[in-house]
């Protein structure tokens, strides 16, 4: 299974994190990016957070005005079966960067921005949650580099 890197999304603290066109990924996430409730987001096991762009498309057919980024991914990724994804699973990025997915991501209120209706749990599991990766291998990713899974 392939997909593509639509969006790399990273923030001094706090959501909407704002898109870069490619950054260095390290244990600890993408270079320049940075949580602001540490206890909860960030750490070795929640260095990224994926989402899939087919999901945030079909939200904003919904009325939603949710956007890459805006629910604090920092990896938007086309064309994954993301049903089939979960923890365990392992992803390249590009050439070099290798990640495995850890956990399914819980929603919180700052992200109700994200929604018409304020209702920010439809984002939980399984099909519609966002994902929180360990970085196995680190390297630089860029919008448009190839994700396969395996």
């Amino acid at each position: 299974m392939t997909g593509t890197i639509v969006q790399l999304s990273c923030s001094r603290g706090g959501v909407p994190k704002h898109a870069v066109a490619e950054a260095d990924v390290t244990w600890l996430g993408l270079a320049g990016d940075w949580q602001r409730n540490r206890r909860l987001h960030g750490g070795p096991d929640r260095a990224l957070c994926l989402f899939a762009i087919e999901i945030i498309e079909r939200l904003q057919a919904e009325g939603h005005p949710i956007a890459p980024g805006s629910t604090g991914e920092n990896v938007t990724i086309r064309g994954l079966d993301w049903r089939a994804l979960g923890p365990g699973v392992e992803l390249a990025l590009g050439d070099r960067v290798r990640i495995a997915i850890t956990q399914l991501t819980t929603p919180c209120k700052t992200i109700k921005r994200s929604f018409a209706d304020g209702k920010f749990l439809r984002l939980g599991p399984p099909e519609a949650s966002r994902m929180y990766a360990r970085v196995l291998v680190e390297g630089r990713v860029r919008v448009g580099d190839r994700v396969v899974v395996g």
